[in-house]
């Protein structure tokens, strides 16, 4: 009886940990966006991560994968674009008073039930002083890696768009 209720106890805490909301993204804002028009996004490389499963008996076997791809710079790109920022492949003198630098980097990991989250800080940067105007860390979690990072970067936008 005493490891049944043992078991049980370690069953529900691992789907209570499993089950866990991601954390809340955090914001540092030293200044406001908006008061910015364009942005030139540091350059990223593109993620593939693929996840699969196999089954049968015993003299078949049956499986399938999923993969994706995922450029955190062309995300980054496509948000700022609604949002009504322009997109600069180069830093233009002209334009630098107007111009932010935007960093995107993967700060961490955690193990979540059978999974785990990635999390990524992303940094907005004046182009004429190089000071921090504001930076977001946020994680996500999906089916592939590439999905984990799609998440965290739409949350960590989201949330220096919402102020």
């Amino acid at each position: 009886m005493k490891t049944i209720k043992f078991l049980a106890i370690i069953l529900a805490s691992s789907l209570i940990n499993g089950c866990a909301p991601l954390r809340v993204a955090t914001t540092v804002n030293n200044g406001n966006i908006k008061e910015y028009k364009y942005v030139l996004i540091s350059p990223t490389e593109t993620l593939t991560s693929s996840t699969g499963s196999v089954y049968g008996g015993n003299y078949v076997a049956y499986g399938s994968t999923t993969t994706r791809s995922v450029n955190p710079g062309d995300i980054i790109a496509g948000i700022l674009s609604k949002e009504g920022f322009i997109v600069l492949s180069e830093l233009r003198p002209e334009l630098v008073e107007e111009t932010l630098i935007v960093n995107y980097g993967e700060s961490g990991r955690r193990n979540r039930g059978l999974g785990y989250t990635i999390e990524v800080t992303i940094q907005f940067i004046s182009a004429k002083s190089y000071t921090l105007i504001c930076s977001s860390t946020a994680e996500g979690q999906g089916e592939t890696e590439a999905d984990d990072i799609r998440q965290a970067i739409t949350r960590s936008l989201s949330a220096i768009l919402e102020k």
